[in-house]
């Protein structure tokens, strides 16, 4: 397994692969050709930068059995489970990095609330892939923050706001390049407290079916991302929380709320 982080140095953003607490920099993109550096530096005091800028940002609503239940139990209708695996778009102005803040807006509801969530990075450019070779385009895997802004799901024709809106997808920390799904636990806290635990892999779809049903209609790009879902029944987030995401085998992402003006 490798981690690659994507980091502010002095002349821009850069890849760097991260070994024992270090950040070597690369020269390229980690999933092109690329080189390793004489240049190292501490984790620690790196900053680090949403992991990639994707040309295409992908997304899989609606794809833990749980979550469609208790959201739809809350507003008093029949749960639907999709019949086949749809994907939607989210937009990169949203993207912020590991401890970066979310901004919820001045005039946003008390529904208010994170979703943690797998992401695949591509790292191959496809079309018409099988299911069984679907997985072989993925170069790794990172963690999002899915924030939704529930009235504004609810009321707009669109998702321009309630998915959309600047800082609502953090992203990060790293990529890392293998991991087994069926092992990984997501746990989301807040302030610490634990508020879900599910099984990552407990998907209605998996990974390599999105990215095969996907592929049938739009050829997939090296760089671009797909987020998987979530399970549980998330809650609201306010001002002067700490919401943290963790998938076993990732690592955690981690952003602050803020108040917006």
């Amino acid at each position: 397994m490798e981690k690659w982080c994507r980091f502010q140095a002095a002349d821009g953003p850069s890849y760097g692969l991260i070994e024992d607490g270090t950040v070597i920099r690369a020269d390229g993109v980690p999933w092109e050709d690329h080189r390793l550096t004489d240049d190292r530096r501490p984790l620690a005091a790196t900053k680090l930068l949403v992991p990639v800028i994707p040309g295409t940002f992908y997304c899989a609503g609606a794809n833990y059995r749980d979550h469609i239940v208790k959201r739809a139990a809350m507003t008093g209708r029949e749960p639907r489970i999709p019949p086949r695996a749809d994907i939607g778009y989210r937009a990169n102005n949203a993207l912020v990095a590991h401890d970066e803040p979310i901004v919820k807006p001045a005039d946003a509801g008390d529904e208010f609330e994170y979703e943690g969530e797998l992401v695949a990075v591509f790292g191959r450019t496809v079309k018409n892939v099988s299911r069984h070779e679907a997985l072989d385009c993925v170069f790794g895997w990172t963690i999002g923050n899915d924030v939704s802004e529930r009235h504004w799901q609810a009321g707009d024709r669109t998702l321009w706001r309630a998915k959309n809106t600047d800082t609502f997808k953090p992203m990060g920390p790293w990529i890392v390049t293998d991991l087994d799904i069926d092992a990984a636990r997501t746990i989301v806290r807040i302030n610490g407290e634990v508020t879900d635990d599910f099984r990552t892999g407990d998907m209605i779809f998996d990974a390599a079916e999105f990215i095969s049903e996907l592929s049938r209609y739009a050829t997939i790009h090296a760089g671009d991302v797909m987020w998987l879902g979530t399970d549980g029944l998330p809650r609201n987030m306010n001002p002067g929380d700490v919401v943290e995401v963790e998938i076993a085998g990732i690592g955690t992402l981690r952003n602050p709320v803020i108040a917006g003006s």
